[in-house]
């Protein structure tokens, strides 16, 4: 009889761990031509990834538009659809016949703000589940997505069909597959500079647990009316040297992180004082023997730009001083060569930092493109809400984590 329950309690054990929730695998790719980056959907199409995107949308017109699902305008899934409405799209209103009116969503292009009226439908993300180690095994994830029409794919990668969005709003992707996996409302990202990167929905662990356990991390801020990803900053250093920016420029939320971008935006104020002290602190290597750095002229949107020739070469790519970004909780967020220059054109290279705009003050200080975390394993958790942040080490890429 022992040995029965034994057997029996063995079997109950091995069903338990067989049905455990896994998360969710997708590999990313990156387009030359845009530098966005896009995961596989289902059926061929591919979704470009936006982490400050609060919808998943992809386009219905056509022969295969497909019935909208059945929620209505005053639900609380319309009222999460609309919770974020982009600038300049309607504001969403479900007039007097609103318990039977169906729900309207407004998708919008994350490059050209463009956006569109379209009604929910039920989608499907194919993929496979990861314990970390390898694909376990396909799975269909049923996904609410807004329709938009054809012309909003507008600048976005040839080929695609829609967005995904990875914000912290409760109709991203991430927070679908969390409800829909029973897994964690969390994911890991990480970007390629080129070849494949990996997103992991529903959270790790990664193939090598040293870069979980050594991952720094910092404090996810939420702002009101938006729902992307904000972290504090405390300094911005170049090399040794703290750039002099205005007090409590970086805090509350002061640095955002963005894919829609290919590189580092800075806020006025906070623009002139890192391009000087990175052009000191340039000036400061050829007096410590390192080659003499040529100034060309620069190339729009970039403000400085060199004679390649002239930039040493390491493994971290042109040999030029390190700017780092000091967080909340400890961590520092380092740009070497390979994340703060790029080629724009043959002999040309430039410090890879835009001026924003002048416009609302209220802007973030810094918002941290696609280049600035390429090659990061970034493990965004909305549940503990914190950022964990490693650069890979320059032998290996994002490839290696996509099994």
């Amino acid at each position: 009889m022992a040995r029965v329950l034994l057997l029996a309690l063995a079997a109950t054990l091995a069903a338990q761990a067989s049905s455990k929730a896994l998360p969710v695998l997708a590999p990313v790719t990156k387009d030359a031509a845009t530098s966005l980056y896009t995961i596989p959907f289902h059926d061929g199409a591919n979704l470009v990834l936006d982490v400050a995107g609060p919808l998943v949308w992809s386009t219905c017109d056509g022969g295969q538009r497909p019935p909208p699902a059945e929620i209505t305008c005053s639900s609380p899934t319309c009222l999460l659809a609309n919770a974020y409405p982009a600038p300049g799209c309607p504001a969403p209103s479900c007039g007097s016949d609103r318990h039977d009116k169906p729900c309207t969503a407004y998708p919008s292009n994350p490059v050209t703000g463009a956006c569109a009226a379209g009604s929910l439908f039920r989608a499907r993300l194919v993929a496979n589940t990861t314990d970390g180690n390898r694909p376990v095994s396909a799975v269909t994830v049923g996904v609410l997505a807004a329709c938009a029409p054809t012309k909003l794919l507008a600048s976005l990668p040839r080929g695609s069909t829609g967005v995904a969005g990875l914000a912290g709003s409760g109709l991203a992707l991430p927070a679908q597959v969390a409800s829909a996996q029973k897994v964690s409302h969390r994911f890991l990202l990480c970007l390629p500079t080129g070849g494949a990167g990996v997103a992991i929905l529903g959270g790790g662990p990664l193939p090598w647990p040293q870069f979980t356990q050594s991952m720094a991390y910092t404090p996810l801020v939420a702002k009101q009316g938006s729902p992307a990803h904000y972290v504090s900053g405390t300094s911005i250093r170049v090399e040794d040297t703290r750039v002099p920016v205005p007090d409590r420029a970086l805090a509350t939320g002061g640095v955002m992180l963005s894919t829609r971008l290919p590189y580092v935006l800075l806020r006025r104020d906070v623009y002139r004082p890192v391009v000087d002290a990175f052009t000191k602190a340039l000036a400061a290597q050829h007096a410590n023997g390192a080659p003499a750095a040529r100034a060309v002229d620069p190339v729009a949107p970039f403000g400085l730009c060199y004679d390649a020739k002239t930039l040493g070469n390491n493994l971290g790519g042109y040999s030029v001083p390190n700017v780092v970004l000091a967080l909340d909780g400890g961590g520092e967020w380092a740009m070497t060569g390979k994340n703060s220059m790029v080629d724009v054109k043959p002999g040309t290279a430039c410090v890879a930092f835009v001026e924003m705009e002048a416009g609302d003050g209220g802007a973030p200080a810094v918002i941290l493109g696609g280049a600035q975390m390429e090659d990061f394993v970034l493990d965004f958790d909305m549940e503990k809400k914190r950022l964990g942040f490693i650069r890979l080490p320059h032998f290996t890429g994002c490839g290696n984590l996509n099994f």
